[in-house]
């Protein structure tokens, strides 16, 4: 096949890769759709985005991918497809040749969605009659892009997992207020790169950060409609595509985008995205027709078996990518290895995991899904962290993910809540959080670096609410769209809210940071949401998705007691990594250590004597003093690296009283490196000349033998 038209000659091409793919003479196109009667590609000039220039017919199709190569075509060309076939919704076909779509292997958009009545596939009136009306103008357009980059030699810091500091944010929101960040590239990936940002994050001690949704969204009509947009970007559209909301350089948003990989690699900080795999802009059967609906509707979305009209939602967000057919499996499976190869990506965080482990209604970890993620030579050596749950039934999956994935650990989170908020009944719990939750991990076989442990996430309060804020308040969202779940284990101290109390203030700001000490002394993989280091606040807000303003962006004009924060955080980062006992690679055993007459770890109360099984279980205990053997880690595990301290103590005190803790004394000298109740971080460490500390209420501390 060779037709003749404006762009150049039309050849047949390759039906391998999929995408558009720059060749010696042109482009290559390539689309799969299994059930359409006929494919058309669309090509447009940047000054008539309403009108293709050409439209071909795709007339070469091998084993259902349709493709063809035109000559002539350069970088920048920007496409689209029109699909013909059946519209008949209770069989599960929706096309309309009336509706651009987007190529699902687009790597650069040219535009947002521009709403329109145009763009549903039926009409607004009904839902039902098919909707002819042409919505071409209204569709982001695909651009043909040049992967080509230089990376300079600059390798992936390939950071091992004990050693990883976790540090969550936003594209946008930790840059979109920063003063000292040229004001024309705030809130983009120019700005995250930028030398201001990673002195920040390496200051702080940081070496990875969790990249919320970058891949191309949607803002989603009602929010728009309501003066709002999808922020938190959890509603993908482009799995290839880098958000051009967060790009600086217009139509060149993937050397932007590697640019600032490049800039955090080279100063060893490692990316980690947040892919969204389990659903797709598209919602329910009254959703828009972007991409995949009106490609092939029967092969991306699970649909009701009895009623194909309607899909499967485990995600509540209207529909459930079909992770179960193969094509459907090779898209996600390309674009993973798209963003971890030619994007130079470390890790992924996959929201609602659990989605993807479901064959149809039930979950199966030896799905196809985890099956091939866990013999992929690129995928399976990098960082794969689950949120291990969906909405659907059996969808709480804590601690059941294969050998090679870590978790957000729900638990962790709850448990650790619990506890400071002076819950009965919690120490027990407690103690097994920190030390890497053996009991969801170790049976299995697996390392304490397989609980991701977090007190929060972009997903709810922030720190500084969690402790100022008995119930959510998210008025800001409208009326209907308040959302955020109702119980958040929170305590606001006395007040509700944003107080000039100042023992209420003194009080919050100490929880924060007993939290906090508690998350950096736990075995397992700490993880920081972006700004509680800071004292950030959403003002009570535990579901703002919807708010791109200040609300979700970061304050950087810092007070005393937010300065006096952060260097208490970056202390307890430092303290972590320079003691890998607080990383240890394997569990403890409780096992008597050669040479030291004492176990990897001991556990005691206040009077310094050992735990035992009755003593956990009162439910009135509060208080807990953890005995770090520190010899285990330096001749065991590490005895290749640098060891700056011995034996550690971690002191715990979630009572309403001030509690003496008896000190071993018999050749031990400590100092305290932390305390929660001592704002001033320079008149750290002290050294200790008694045999016993007080820990006042509602507070922890730290104790490092002198050596």
């Amino acid at each position: 096949m060779i037709i003749v038209v404006s762009m150049g000659i039309v050849s047949e091409g390759k039906s391998y890769p999929l995408g558009s793919i720059l060749t010696d003479e042109g482009a290559n196109f390539a689309i799969y759709s299994k059930d359409a009667e006929s494919i058309e590609l669309a090509l447009f000039k940047a000054s008539d985005l309403k009108n293709p220039n050409e439209i071909i017919p795709l007339k070469e199709v091998d084993a259902h991918v349709w493709h063809c190569n035109v000559s002539g075509i350069k970088e920048g060309q920007l496409y689209g497809y029109y699909a013909s076939g059946p519209f008949d919704p209770p069989k599960g076909l929706r096309f309309n040749r009336n509706k651009l779509l987007i190529d699902p292997y687009s790597k650069l958009l040219n535009s947002k969605v521009k709403w329109n009545n145009s763009i549903f596939p039926y009409e607004m009136n009904d839902g039902v009659t098919i909707n002819n009306e042409d919505d071409t103008e209204f569709i982001p357009k695909s651009r043909v892009v040049n992967d080509a980059y230089d990376w300079q030699n600059v390798k992936k810091p390939e950071k091992r997992w004990n050693d990883t500091i976790i540090y969550e944010t936003h594209v946008k929101g930790i840059t979109a207020l920063r003063e000292d960040i040229d004001q024309n590239i705030r809130g983009t990936y120019s700005a995250l790169g930028s030398s201001k940002v990673i002195s920040y994050l390496k200051d702080l001690g940081i070496t990875a950060v969790e990249l919320m949704p970058v891949h191309q969204h949607v803002d989603d009509k009602v929010l728009v409609d309501r003066g709002l947009s999808n922020y938190w970007g959890y509603n993908t559209i482009a799995y290839f595509a880098p958000d051009l909301r967060y790009c600086a350089m217009q139509d060149n948003q993937v050397k932007e985008f590697k640019d600032m990989v490049f800039n955090l690699h080279s100063n060893g900080i490692e990316v980690i995205l947040d892919v969204v795999y389990n659903h797709t802009a598209e919602g329910n059967h009254m959703g828009p027709s972007l991409s995949f609906r009106g490609i092939d509707n029967r092969t991306y979305y699970f649909l009701e078996p009895e009623n194909p009209a309607n899909y499967v939602d485990f995600t509540g967000t209207g529909n459930s990518l079909n992770v179960s057919n193969t094509q459907v499996l090779q898209m996600i499976m390309d674009s993973l290895r798209y963003w971890a190869i030619e994007m130079q990506i470390d890790g992924f965080r996959f929201d609602l995991a659990s989605t993807l482990a479901r064959n149809l209604y039930s979950i199966n970890m030896l799905s196809p899904f985890m099956n091939i993620i866990h013999q992929d030579p690129v995928l399976s050596g990098m960082k794969l962290i689950a949120e291990p749950w969906d909405i659907g039934p059996g969808g709480y999956q804590v601690g059941n993910f294969p050998q090679k994935w870590s978790e957000w650990n729900g638990k962790y989170r709850d448990s650790l809540r619990k506890f400071w908020r002076g819950d009965d009944e919690m120490e027990g719990e407690f103690a097994k959080r920190i030390s890497g939750s053996p009991d969801l991990y170790d049976d299995v076989g697996k390392r304490p670096h397989s609980s991701i442990n977090f007190v929060t996430c972009h997903d709810g309060f922030t720190l500084m609410d969690l402790v100022s804020y008995n119930r959510k308040h998210n008025e800001a969202n409208t009326s209907g769209f308040e959302g955020g779940v109702d119980e958040n284990c929170s305590f606001n101290h006395g007040v509700e809210g944003i107080t000039d109390d100042q023992k209420i203030i003194g009080l919050r700001y100490r929880s924060i940071k007993n939290l906090l000490l508690s998350l950096f002394v736990s075995q397992g993989t700490p993880m920081i949401l972006g700004g509680d280091e800071i004292g950030r606040t959403q003002k009570g807000n535990n579901n703002a998705y919807c708010q791109d303003n200040e609300i979700s962006w970061y304050d950087w004009n810092l007070d005393q007691d937010k300065e006096n924060l952060f260097k208490f955080v970056k202390k307890a980062i430092s303290l972590r990594r320079s003691n890998p006992v607080l990383a240890r690679k394997n569990f403890f055993r409780g096992d008597l250590v050669d040479g030291t007459g004492m176990k990897d770890v001991v556990w005691l109360d206040n009077n310094l004597r050992e735990m035992e099984e009755e003593d956990w279980k009162n439910g009135s205990m509060k208080s807990l003093m953890v005995w770090i053997n520190g010899k285990y880690t330096q001749e065991v595990e590490y005895s290749y690296r640098k060891i700056t301290g011995g034996d550690l103590l971690l002191l715990f005190n979630a009572s309403e009283n001030d509690v003496m803790f008896k000190l071993p004394n018999d050749t031990k000298k400590w100092e305290l490196y932390l305390d929660t109740n001592i704002l001033e971080m320079d008149s750290l460490p002290i050294d200790l000349d008694t045999p016993q500390y007080l820990l006042k209420a509602r507070g922890s501390a730290i104790l490092r033998q002198l050596i």
